[in-house]
């Protein structure tokens, strides 16, 4: 009888190790929530453990065996909790942050993890399917750590808090007068509009054959900043899912946080040309000026990125999100 071996090379993201020191923490994460953490956290923090739940992330054999345990809610706006375990039985905490519970995402591969093991703090760099990078904290780090995978596609849910959320300006604009920009523009709609509203394959091509029949179609073109879909990720080692981004308000609906009323904002915030949208659900409080913000607003906002990969949704085949509106 004859058995064949088959190695599999497993490799995990490259890693790196930040130390407590060199770790930033939740502080500023729970500010977003409350003014006085002292008396809120704690209280909040035993509250949720007469309802937690242990979410699986990638792992079909969460135990309390483990050696660390990642507690959480089935709530839109939630405390993930991990403590460190000891026989099956708690032996002491470990760490706590609020998360949202994001509905969208996108397929992209973690090219880099930077964590603190003490902590369990996880920020991950994630590439998107069209090249697109992103960084944001890991809400599963806990349940996931030992489950990640180099090179492999991975469909992720985003989410994340706003430090500051506020109506983007709409009076800032440029003005493009480089005729052969302009000229690239009028050619690129003409073209396009053309085609039903498809990209066609030879579209360099057209363009270079266009040309405009009026005066008109060279003037200069006024554009809108405020109409601007756009993501910057922090620039410090282990903080750059700290991130300011500016979208249009695609859904808007309320919910609570441990009594606290939260506004979640459905914003797209990178809708780029043959490339499936960054759609991330932003919780805020609810104050009069985020209920000022409607559905088809365009928003400027300070974030806390989120991330979550869940085993059950890498099947999914629905990553594209149908840009309908919804309000409160």
């Amino acid at each position: 009888m004859t058995i064949n071996y088959h190695y599999k090379n497993v490799q995990s993201p490259t890693k790196v190790t930040l130390t407590d020191e060199q770790t930033a923490g939740h502080a500023d994460h729970w500010r977003i929530l409350t003014d006085d953490m002292s008396r809120d956290v704690p209280e909040w923090l035993q509250q949720m453990i007469e309802k937690a739940a242990m979410p699986k992330g990638l792992n079909n054999n969460v135990s309390s065996q483990d050696t660390c345990l990642l507690l959480s809610e089935d709530e839109p706006c939630h405390i993930n909790q991990v403590l460190a375990m000891k026989d099956g039985k708690p032996e002491c905490f470990i760490n706590a942050y609020p998360c949202v519970d994001g509905p969208y995402g996108l397929h992209c591969t973690i090219e880099r993890m930077v964590v603190n093991e003490n902590t369990h703090d996880a920020v991950l760099r994630l590439r998107s399917v069209d090249g697109s990078i992103i960084y944001a904290f890991d809400q599963l780090y806990t349940a996931n750590r030992h489950l990640y995978q180099q090179n492999t596609s991975y469909f992720v849910n985003f989410s994340a808090w706003a430090h500051e959320i506020t109506i983007s300006e709409q009076s800032e604009v440029i003005m493009v007068e480089d005729q052969e920009a302009i000229r690239y523009h009028r050619a690129f709609n003409d073209i396009v509009a053309a085609n039903d509203g498809q990209v066609p394959s030879d579209i360099q091509e057209q363009i270079k054959e266009w040309k405009p029949e009026t005066e008109a179609q060279m003037a200069p073109v006024e554009i809108n900043l405020g109409h601007m879909c756009a993501y910057l990720f922090g620039d410090t080692l282990g903080q750059e899912d700290e991130a300011w981004c500016q979208g249009q308000v695609i859904g808007k609906q309320q919910t609570t946080f441990n009594g606290k009323p939260i506004i979640l904002f459905d914003v797209v915030i990178l809708r780029e040309q043959d490339a499936d949208p960054f759609v991330v659900r932003i919780g805020a409080l609810s104050t009069s000026m985020t209920q000022a913000i409607q559905v088809n607003s365009y928003i400027q906002a300070n974030i806390w990125l989120q991330a979550a990969i869940y085993k059950e949704n890498q099947n999914t085949k629905n990553s594209k999100v149908q840009l309908q509106t919804q309000a409160i």
